[in-house]
């Protein structure tokens, strides 16, 4: 690759010599803080469902971010099943939804954890996204001004 950029070549010859990496804002919150995580991992996460090439995945994951309830919850995926925590770290938090994109036809199957029974099947992603804004616990909804304070 120095070789290559000493000699002259341009960036597309030197991108075939030797991969990059490219920065996604994965992880590269600065100070760690949950919000801006999961905000960063949104955000990789529809980049990653453009670059799958699966429709209905895609779907899937743009129509769960356009869910403020969910959009504060931190997005992951197990086995393509999106799922949601009130946290960024592991160990995540109980599930309440899993919801599997068809593959190929077929539809949307919802589960309360990624390789549970199945709980409903849809057509749509929207259908899959109200169930599990549905599902969402009355406890994950409040907002941190309404959770009351614990006593030590």
């Amino acid at each position: 690759m120095i070789h290559g950029w000493a000699e002259g070549a341009g960036l597309d010859e030197i991108g075939k010599a030797a991969s990059f990496d490219v920065l996604t804002g994965r992880f590269e919150v600065p100070d760690k803080n949950s919000a801006g995580v999961i905000a960063s991992e949104w955000q990789w996460l529809l980049k990653s469902a453009v670059d799958a090439g699966w429709p209905q995945y895609q779907a899937l994951i743009e129509s769960a971010h356009a869910e403020s309830k969910l959009r504060r919850l931190y997005p992951f995926t197990s086995h393509w099943a999106l799922s949601f925590s009130t946290t960024p770290d592991y160990p995540f938090s109980p599930p309440f939804v899993s919801i599997d994109p068809p593959r190929g036809t077929g539809d949307y199957t919802i589960r309360e954890w990624w390789n549970g029974p199945a709980l409903n099947y849809v057509t749509t992603p929207a259908e899959a996204i109200a169930i599990a804004v549905d599902r969402i616990p009355a406890a994950l909804l409040e907002t941190p001004s309404e959770v009351p304070a614990q006593d030590s």
